[in-house]
């Protein structure tokens, strides 16, 4: 598919609301009066067709470590002839969200969610006791930089908006339990109607204030990181993009980590459990718009970060068999408002 990069109006509306969707009543009329190029019918309807081509995810949010449940990075040594078929497989697993392919012996990569570490454990042994394969599996310890925000408008840019975001200072709470049926909504993503959180409301039993006051909520106790237009980067033109491991001793990966974190190009940045025949602890993800564009950032952020004489590796993504949000609550949210929004 081809990059929607070169599309003006398109880079407009996207732009400004993968950080922070408005949280009042008519949200799509807040986007029309921004983007400037009709009302919030036209805006819903341009989303709509961004969403069916595959740029646009979902308008919803993205969780705090921990805040939702439990998640695991894992990898797997698959031959080369079992890994489409393996690779399905895992795609077909309960709360795995991202799986790739990439250049390494390890070559399947994947993440999975799910309500805590003892369910993730079970869907996992039950896999490698169907492959005959063993998996890493990789929790992390703390993140330092989560933000797939993408500068869709600068063609020399970092390919990451908003850089200053942070992470909050302590661990946020989890989601309460009264509170589960929002967040399943929040994962769904937010329907495209005039009122879309007085369609959540309805469904849920809930004032319509209620639902846009526990979202503000959460963004402000770091529960949810941000809360926007959740956009699929490669489709947007953003086509390379590696994750760069380092072995950094324990001591250390603070120090490197708070230096790596701010550099151009680096999306995520977080510190992971070692495992057996895996000995990095540091992580970062560069996205970028070739795999030149890609080496040039990593090789000036290593360089910032003083991460050059350490062990490490590089693992450019050679397939996308996956890539969704999260599903930590894994209810049907879709069935929790569908009715509710045709009548919104």
């Amino acid at each position: 598919m081809p990059s929607l990069l070169g599309r003006a109006q398109d880079q407009d509306l996207l732009n400004p609301w993968q950080q922070r969707f408005p949280l009042c009543e008519q949200p799509f009329a807040e986007l029309a009066k921004a983007w400037g190029h009709g009302d919030a019918e036209a805006v819903m309807a341009r989303l709509q067709r961004l969403r069916e081509q595959g740029a646009l995810s979902r308008i919803g949010g993205v969780w705090g470590a921990r805040a939702a449940g439990a998640a695991l990075l894992c990898a797997m040594a698959v031959p080369p002839r079992q890994l489409e078929a393996l690779a399905q497989r895992v795609n077909a697993m309960p709360g795995v969200n991202h799986n790739y392919e990439r250049e390494h012996h390890f070559n399947l990569w994947f993440v999975i969610t799910g309500p805590d570490m003892d369910c993730l454990a079970q869907e996992l042994t039950a896999l490698e006791q169907h492959c005959g394969l063993a998996t890493l599996r990789l929790p992390m310890e703390r993140a330092y930089r989560i933000n797939l925000g993408f500068d869709l408008k600068d063609p020399h840019g970092q390919g990451c908006a908003a850089r200053g975001a942070g992470l909050p200072a302590q661990q946020p709470s989890p989601v309460a339990a009264e509170e589960r049926g929002l967040a399943a909504c929040v994962e769904q993503g937010l329907p495209l109607l005039a009122r879309p959180y007085a369609a959540w409301a309805q469904a849920l039993g809930w004032p319509e204030p209620r639902v846009m006051d526990c979202l503000r909520s959460w963004l402000e106790q770091g529960v949810l990181r941000r809360f926007g237009l959740i956009v699929r980067h490669h489709e947007l033109g953003f086509a390379a993009n590696a994750m760069c491991v380092f072995d950094v001793p324990d001591e250390g990966v603070d120090a490197h980590a708070a230096l790596l974190a701010r550099q151009p190009g680096v999306t995520l940045c977080y510190r992971r459990s070692r495992a057996e025949q895996w000995p990095y602890k540091l992580y970062c993800m560069v996205h970028g718009r070739s795999r030149a564009e890609v080496l040039q950032w990593l090789g000036q952020a290593r360089d910032a970060a003083g991460l050059q004489a350490f062990p490490q590796a590089v693992l450019f993504s050679r397939r996308r068999f996956k890539q969704c949000g999260p599903s930590y609550f894994r209810q049907p949210a879709a069935a929790l408002y569908s009715e509710a929004a045709q009548h919104a």
